[in-house]
């Protein structure tokens, strides 16, 4: 049997590149910067882009059945945004509470959507497109010119700075993170309904003939990234002690890059959690590094997106090695 090249298994793999990309530039900012990687730095780092890491779990999700959401940060918004002014208010005390209430309005959020795409047969981009714009008036609507911040909070603010569901040896969003991840893994590896998603977006058409309920898969999907919209909604709040219904827009391009990194294809039918996961990594670490590294603000983009590109025609060449080493197999 003849022996793989160092570079060809890196590039078998595309968990493995991404991997190496992550070290390769951790190990470059280090160089300038040692203090990156301290612990508390790393923990800051992933507890701030902790609601870009889950929901890059629901687009994964929606990416793999072919679909597309723009309107994720929107529904964060608005969950987030009623949560902090029942606070503000006074109308509820409840941690739990603001969460549990936040969670259902992203997944309405997230059925409505859900429903136009699935049984309307609307274009994912141009429903999400409306409904970025209608979830996120809705936000404006409830803050009726207003905002909620610390002092008007209480408690729920400290939610993101404690570590009892960590046990005391894990942040509490790092807890749920680390839940949410490990929950999705299973789900798209040993389930049914997994299975059924990554068969929508191979083959909506064959899926359907082979007795899948492609709507339902459909609905179900999208209602899921409404609810993880609106849990990271209550997260966004406690993480920044404060609601404002401007909260996290544009953001929903870096959940969707962060997909991409991570090999998951805008075509349907191709990705995973790990890639996912990985994607969502480097886009923190890039986000972190360039102000620690000196560059300018206004050439941070610039620089972001080109490393984006790097990452993306990686992807490329480590996906097409693949599919020529599984064409290889099938010829011997």
């Amino acid at each position: 049997m003849e022996k793989k090249s160092v570079w060809k298994k890196i590039t078998s793999s595309r968990e493995t590149s991404l991997v190496i990309v992550l070290l390769v530039l951790v190990a470059l900012i280090s160089i300038k910067n040692p203090s990156f990687l301290g612990m508390q730095n790393i923990l800051e780092i992933l507890k701030n882009n902790s609601v870009i890491m889950i929901m890059a779990l629901g687009m994964l999700c929606v990416l793999l059945i072919g679909g597309i959401d723009i309107s994720i940060t929107s529904s964060l918004a608005f969950a987030g945004m009623t949560v902090g002014m029942l606070f503000k208010n006074g109308v509820i005390h409840s941690t739990l509470l603001g969460f549990v209430i936040a969670m259902a309005i992203g997944a309405v959020c997230g059925l409505v959507t859900g429903l136009i795409i699935a049984k309307g047969n609307v274009t994912p981009i141009i429903a999400t497109m409306g409904f970025m714009y209608i979830y996120r008036g809705f936000a404006y609507l409830v803050a009726n010119s207003q905002w909620a911040g610390a002092d008007a909070l209480g408690d729920f603010k400290n939610f993101a700075l404690e570590s009892y569901l960590g046990l005391g040896f894990l942040n509490n969003v790092l807890f749920i993170v680390l839940i949410c991840y490990i929950v999705f893994f299973v789900i798209l590896k040993w389930t049914k309904f997994g299975r059924n998603i990554y068969a929508v977006g191979s083959n909506a058409e064959a899926a359907q003939i082979s007795g899948i309920n492609v709507a339902r898969v459909k609905l179900s999907v999208y209602t899921m990234m409404g609810f993880l919209a609106g849990l990271c909604g209550a997260l966004a709040v406690t993480i920044y002690a404060s609601a404002q219904p401007n909260m996290q827009q544009g953001k929903e391009m870096d959940v969707i890059a962060a997909c991409v990194i991570g090999g998951v294809s805008m075509n349907g039918g191709r990705g995973s959690v790990g890639g996912a996961l990985l994607g969502a990594l480097i886009l923190s670490v890039i986000a972190k590094a360039l102000p620690l590294v000196g560059i300018d603000a206004l050439a941070q983009n610039t620089v972001k997106g080109f490393i984006i590109i790097v990452v993306i025609v990686l992807n490329v060449v480590t996906q097409r090695m693949m599919d020529k080493s599984n064409l290889e197999r099938r010829e011997m």
